[in-house]
Formats: structure tokens, C-alpha cells, sequence
């Protein structure tokens, strides 16, 4: 095992090795224990289901990089949603056309911006703390969205929304081609672009970013707006899947985010992290969810196994940072 750990590592990177490695092991277990894991219905299901956690994942992945956290991403998320839902509803609902549609996407995306761009005022400004700041959000995302549709779900879309949800282009569900889109967008905004290297300073030591001549505010800001609007996506996409949008779907989206940036890589305290790593850590939780409903575990015991996992991620990271650690001293 150790010998494919340095290989794998050599090969693409020490980011990625171990989701590489982690990715074998999840095939390999749930391959023996179930004959339907390895079959194009659980893969075809894994390319569906993974666009919406992605998604959300790339909006929790900026908020980390700063040293931050955006813990309001599913509640940004459904409120996008509903703000497409409702342009839909305000135009025909089901006899709406895509004009409307493209009219309520542009809001949901502003709307999404908007509760970034709170957040990153007030951490900024006031140098709040950025759990207590996006929890204040989350807080007030659910009480508004819950006000406003009594806690039910809204439905009824035209059916040309369906293809975004459930469609496919060569093969290839439409939803994944997006998260893909968004994945690479991502990757060049934090490798080519000084956003994405103001970033990675702030996360690394804010305040020699500020005596380097960054405009921590701002930028700041901007990482909390582009997560928002990442949100947008991810609602929208959400609707198209279900064909209903309600407050609190995929509330526990939110602990697999935060394990899939951990599980790729990404520094906890910021300053450090890929974005292909994380897409790598998300195709393995993804296919761990979909062996653990093979095997008919209760999503209950599911959601309990996310936990260990986060707890055990951060165990692990310690031991290998103090086994290197130990290894200098001794050389």
C-alpha cells in the first residue's frame, strides 16, 4: 500500500494521491460486497447525483482558502432556487417561457451575490468571524424562506427544464458538463488570476497580504460574492433535478462539503488546497454513498459515517504532519 501511496503521489501530485488511493480501496470494498456496485447504474447515478455537491463544495472551497467558511450554502442555495421558481410562477408557471427562466436565473445569481457580499462586508469590516457571519445567514436564509412558502415546497415548471436536470449530451449528463464548466472556471481563477492568489495569501497569513499591498477587503468580498453565486448554480440545478424547490433541501450537503475539501487536500485553516484534488475526494464520497445504499444502509447511519470520516480526515492529516515533522528533526 505504501509503495502505491509514493507512486500515485509521484504521479499526480500528493494533493490528489490520496483521494486517488481512497477511490481503489472504495471500488475494491464495495466491488466484493456488492455484485451491483461495478455496473453502469451505479456510475450513471453517481454522474447525476454528484453535480449538486460539487457545486456547493466549490462554494465552500473559496470561503476555506481565506481561512473563512460559508456554513449558509445550502440555505443560499434553496433561496436561489425559489427565486427561480418564483419568476417561473410570475410568468405561467408550467406555460413559462425560457426568457423567464433566463430572467429568474440572472436574480437567482444576483440574489446569491447579494447574501456573499453581507457576509463578506461584514467579515471584512468588522472582522467578525467568519462561522458566526455566515451562521447569522443561514439563520436568517431559513426563517425567510420558510416565511415566505410556509415551509412547502413549490412546484410546477415548464418541461424544457427538465433536460438540465435529467438529460444527457453524448452520454454525459447535462448537470455534470456544468459542474465540470464550473470546476474549470474554478481552477483558473485560483491558478491564473490574482484573485486566486490573494486568496491563497490571506489564507496563509492575512495580515502580511495587507502589509504586501493586497486589498484584503476587497478581496474578500469577492471570494464570499463568487461563493454565493456559486450557490445560485447549484439551486438552480437542484430545481431542474427535483422539479420542486423547498427551504431546507440538502441541509446535509453542507458536513460533505466541508469533508470533501479536507478529504482534497485543502488546508482547514486556509492558504492551501486545489480545486481538481477536491473533484477527486467528491467522486469518492459520491460512490461510498451510493455503495453504503447498495448495501441498504439507513441514511441515518450514512449521515453518522460522514462524521466519523470528517473526524478521522483530521486525525489522519495530524499524524502525517507530525510524522514529517519528526522525519526533519531526524534528519
Amino acid at each position: 500500500m505504501t509503495t502505491l501511496v509514493r507512486r500515485t503521489r509521484h504521479v499526480l501530485g500528493s494533493e490528489i494521491a490520496g483521494s486517488v488511493v481512497a477511490f481503489v480501496l472504495v471500488v475494491v470494498v464495495f466491488g466484493l460486497a456488492s455484485p451491483q456496485f461495478l455496473s453502469r447504474a451505479t456510475f450513471g447515478s453517481v454522474a447525476f447525483q454528484l453535480p449538486e455537491l460539487g457545486l456547493l463544495t466549490l462554494a465552500m472551497l473559496l470561503p476555506i482558502l481565506t481561512g473563512g467558511l460559508n456554513l449558509a450554502i445550502t440555505f443560499t442555495a434553496n433561496i436561489a432556487g425559489l427565486t427561480v421558481a418564483w419568476t417561473l410562477q410570475a410568468n405561467g408557471g408550467v406555460d413559462a417561457g425560457p426568457g423567464s427562466f433566463l430572467l429568474g436565473v440572472a436574480l437567482a445569481l444576483a440574489a446569491g451575490a447579494a447574501s456573499g457580499v453581507v457576509m463578506g462586508l461584514v467579515i471584512a469590516y468588522t472582522k467578525a468571524h467568519p462561522i458566526l457571519v455566515s451562521l447569522s445567514m443561514m439563520i436568517f436564509l431559513r426563517g425567510l424562506g420558510e416565511f415566505l412558502t410556509r415551509g412547502g415546497d413549490v412546484s410546477g415548471f415548464p418541461a424544457f427544464l427538465r433536460p438540465f436536470g435529467h438529460g444527457s449530451v453524448m452520454g454525459i449528463p447535462v448537470p455534470l458538463l456544468i459542474f465540470i464548466l464550473c470546476v474549470a472556471l474554478w481552477h483558473v481563477l485560483l491558478s491564473r488570476t490574482r484573485l486566486g492568489f490573494n486568496t491563497y495569501m490571506i489564507g496563509s497569513n492575512i495580515e502580511a497580504a495587507r502589509y504586501s499591498g493586497v486589498n484584503t477587503r476587497r478581496v474578500i468580498v469577492l471570494v464570499y460574492t463568487l461563493s454565493g453565486a456559486m450557490c445560485a448554480v447549484a439551486g438552480t440545478i437542484m430545481l431542474a433535478r427535483f422539479n420542486s424547490v423547498r427551504v431546507g433541501h440538502g441541509e446535509s450537503y453542507l458536513l460533505i462539503t466541508v469533508l470533501a475539501c479536507f478529504l482534497g487536500g485543502v488546508n482547514p485553516f486556509g492558504g492551501f488546497g486545489r480545486v481538481i484534488p477536491v473533484f477527486a475526494a467528491l467522486v469518492v464520497l459520491q460512490l461510498f454513498s451510493s455503495g453504503l445504499n447498495l448495501l441498504g444502509a439507513n441514511q441515518h447511519l450514512a449521515t453518522a459515517v460522514w462524521g466519523i470520516l470528517l473526524v478521522g480526515v483530521m486525525m489522519l492529516r495530524w499524524l502525517a504532519g507530525h510524522f514529517r515533522t519528526v522525519l526533519r528533526r531526524k534528519e
